[in-house]
């Protein structure tokens, strides 16, 4: 329906507001300069922010969509972002006065005007080692931006398999709503943690390895191959989906417990 046929449509008593509000939804798209449309109404619809993937995009068109975006929206995560723009981009978000956060070994921002509130649900996040942990970055910072507490603890993984029992533990007290793991090598401690716990498991495989397996191949096999049920697998590096789906599931069942 075109936008007059659905406002027509609310006049008559044909189609209820609610209805409406889901239909002119569709139409809450922003194009900047002819090269881009951007999804504003992504949040309101999904759940999930705009994220701008910089590592293919020139500076002035990160700048351009970041700007219009935050004209539109309250948080905008930007992910791997090249070396060279990366403080070029910190300096830009300051100038628009809008507050930062950054991820350890992690190339990806969280840019936001108001403060994010933790009023959804909770998420787990651990690695296998510290070569991990920017991926796992990446899905803190989603998960933040769409107002989950997360729960970290990185380089646990299966060479020192004693590790994980104390976090894990921690992570079932807080009552997480799904746990993210984030591994490479062979990507064992997905597989692991799902075996223990009841909750839902996402692992990442990573880029991290050599070898006959490298580049996360092996991570990614296995993760795929494991027998233990429960367990949900990304691409490799894929730490912002990780963060958007784990981030779903979170404020799904938070809905749920308070409807309940």
């Amino acid at each position: 329906m075109e936008i007059h046929e659905i406002l027509e449509s609310v006049k008559e008593g044909k189609i209820s507001i609610n209805n409406a509000k889901k239909l002119l939804s569709l139409y809450s798209i922003e194009e900047v300069e002819g090269f881009v449309k951007i999804d504003i109404n992504r949040r309101k619809r999904r759940g999930i922010p705009e994220v701008v993937f910089a590592e293919t995009k020139e500076l002035d068109e990160i700048k351009k969509i970041t700007k219009k975006t935050l004209e539109k929206t309250n948080s905008l995560i930007i992910s791997r972002i090249k070396k060279n723009d990366y403080p070029k981009i910190l300096v830009f978000a300051k100038r628009l006065k809008v507050k930062i956060k950054t991820g350890k070994n992690s190339s990806s921002l969280l840019l936001f005007k108001n403060p994010i509130k933790f009023h959804g649900g909770k998420v787990g996040i651990m690695t296998a080692g510290t070569s991990d942990i920017g991926v796992a970055e990446e899905s803190r910072l989603m998960c933040e931006a769409m107002n989950c507490k997360c729960i970290t603890s990185y380089d646990v993984g299966v060479a020192g398999i004693q590790r994980v029992f104390p976090i894990l533990k921690k992570m079932i007290n807080e009552d997480v709503d799904c746990i993210i793991v984030a591994a490479g090598m062979e990507g064992a401690l997905a597989t692991l943690v799902s075996t223990l716990v009841d909750i839902p498991i996402i692992g990442i495989p990573t880029s991290v390895g050599y070898g006959y397996g490298e580049k996360g191949i092996a991570a990614l096999a296995s993760m795929l191959q494991s027998c233990s049920l429960g367990l949900s697998v990304v691409n490799i590096d894929n730490g912002i989906a990780a963060g958007g789906i784990a981030a779903n599931i979170a404020n799904r069942a938070i809905k749920k417990n308070y409807s309940s």
